[in-house]
């Protein structure tokens, strides 16, 4: 049969086998093969999509988000950092004391304890919190040690053991007196709090939780803590990024730090390169469907009852980024209420056959939308592609949200996408949907369509040497649709 009368029904049939869901293997067979020596990443850029060398830096995870909390003793610190973490509840918290990071004092220095300045940075182990920091921030675990201010020392037998996070607070009265550690903060905040508020705190905390008198209090306050905070925490307070008068009592500047907090966890790197790139913000809901879609144990029943509750979360969040206009409604209350209308020419355009796996969420969203379909199928051994498509005739009238669960090399997305445009559809009226996505295909995708927006719900690391992406979650449209046996 001729290639022009070959039947829809053939190419449909075809296309139910292995489908690599945003992947376009003629383009890529066709290239000269890659080095041995070259990575998976390297070489699926290379023969893909032309990567810059910026591609390889953001195929590595996200670095935490590290936050230095200083200011002098007793203003507040402890309580400031208690309320972002509370606030922060979705994410993966941890709290560094630069207190645990004390040398133990030698047996000289014990029997003349009350002549020691704790308040000095040569009291701190400032090169193993350093070593700390670099560890967490490098993904491992770490076993920060139990300072105890009893008897001046650490518990030789016990550490505290802290696991990598999404945000490291760092906290301490000196925290920002060494230019090594100050350099690996991304936020900076000095909690400043009155004197005689910071002394009477100090007076109840050291009499109640250490166990010293009044007399040794006052004593060592006036002798090492006032020219300590005169001398290295007041001058520290220059390196503050945001300043928090009143420190836990002033809840209109926590807020305003967590909203930023959570506003840099939501970026991807990826994200900085591109701003038409955008990831829905991380929680534990979506991190736990995530993980639940991409074990490949999970039975077929849930894995598409929380691909369909992740899909819809990613429909909802691309349906934010249309068009609106202002409009007003009269509430039952008679009162008249300011609004928005929604956006009334857009259709769907799903990427046959994973993209129709979000069709269902595509109609719960969007009642009675038009949807279309596009099929990119590889022909043979001889890289034709044939292509089909069924899409409405107003489509270069309407804001189109196309649909693949999962964006890879990018060389099939950009085939779609260009019929789109060829159709009449401006660039800046598509946007891509997908539920994860490669670095390699953002970078294809976004440098040949710069004014489309492309919606993911996470960005994986990288495509291995067969084009899958890593970690992924497999066949997409197989698992879905039951044909993975």
């Amino acid at each position: 049969m001729p290639e022009e009368t070959t039947s829809i029904d053939y190419v449909m049939e075809a296309a139910s086998g292995p489908h690599f869901s945003g992947l376009r293997l003629d383009g890529l067979l066709s290239s000269p093969p890659a080095s041995s020596s070259s990575s998976p990443a390297q070489r699926s850029s290379a023969s893909a999509s032309g990567l810059s060398p910026l591609a390889a830096d953001s195929n590595f995870p996200k670095q935490p988000f590290v936050i230095g909390v200083s200011g002098g003793t007793a203003s507040g610190k402890t309580t400031v950092c208690d309320m972002i973490i509370q606030q922060l509840h979705d994410h993966r918290v941890v709290l560094i004391n630069q207190d645990s990071f004390y040398r133990g004092l030698t047996p000289e220095e014990s029997e003349r304890v009350y002549e020691y300045n704790f308040d000095h940075p040569e009291a701190f182990d400032t090169e193993q919190l350093l070593d700390c920091i670099q560890k967490l921030k490098s993904g491992q675990s770490y076993q920060v040690p139990i300072y105890d201010f009893k008897i001046h020392r650490r518990c030789s037998d016990s550490f505290r053991q802290v696991n990598a996070s999404d945000v490291i607070i760092l906290e301490g009265i000196l925290i920002f007196h060494d230019q090594h550690v100050r350099n690996m903060m991304n936020m900076k905040i000095f909690v400043d709090t009155d004197a005689d508020v910071r002394l009477a705190r100090r007076i109840r905390r050291d009499t109640v939780e250490r166990g010293r008198d009044i007399n040794s209090v006052l004593e060592q306050y006036a002798k090492f803590v006032k020219p300590a905070f005169d001398d290295f925490v007041l001058p520290s307070k220059k390196y503050a990024d945001v300043i928090i008068p009143r420190g836990g009592d002033n809840h209109v500047a926590i807020d305003l730090i967590v909203q930023h907090i959570q506003t840099k966890l939501g970026q991807h790197n990826l994200c900085k390169i591109y701003p038409n790139v955008y990831v829905i913000q991380s929680t534990f809901q979506i991190r736990g469907m995530h993980t639940l879609i991409r074990d490949t144990d999970i039975s077929k029943h849930d894995f598409v009852f929380y691909s369909d509750r992740l899909i819809r979360l990613v429909v909802e969040h691309g349906l934010g980024h249309l068009p609106f206009t202002e409009k007003q409604v009269v509430t039952p209350t008679g009162s008249v209420y300011t609004g928005v209308d929604f956006c009334k020419k857009l259709c769907g355009v799903s990427i046959i056959r994973s993209g129709e796996s979000m069709e269902n969420a595509m109609r719960a969203c969007c009642k009675g939308i038009k949807i279309g379909k596009i099929l990119i199928h590889r022909d043979g051994d001889n890289g034709k592609q044939l292509i089909y498509e069924k899409l409405p005739k107003d489509i270069s009238e309407r804001h189109v949200l196309l649909l693949d669960p999962v964006l890879a090399t990018g060389n099939s997305a950009n085939q779609a996408i260009e019929l789109l445009i060829q159709k009449g559809v401006p660039e800046s009226h598509i946007i891509f949907l997908n539920l994860i996505s490669a670095p390699e295909g953002i970078h294809c995708v976004c440098k040949r369509f710069p004014s489309l927006k492309i919606v993911t719900s996470e960005i994986d690391v990288e495509l291995n040497e067969e084009f899958r992406v890593i970690p992924g979650l497999g066949e997409f449209g197989d698992r879905y649709f039951g044909t993975d046996d």
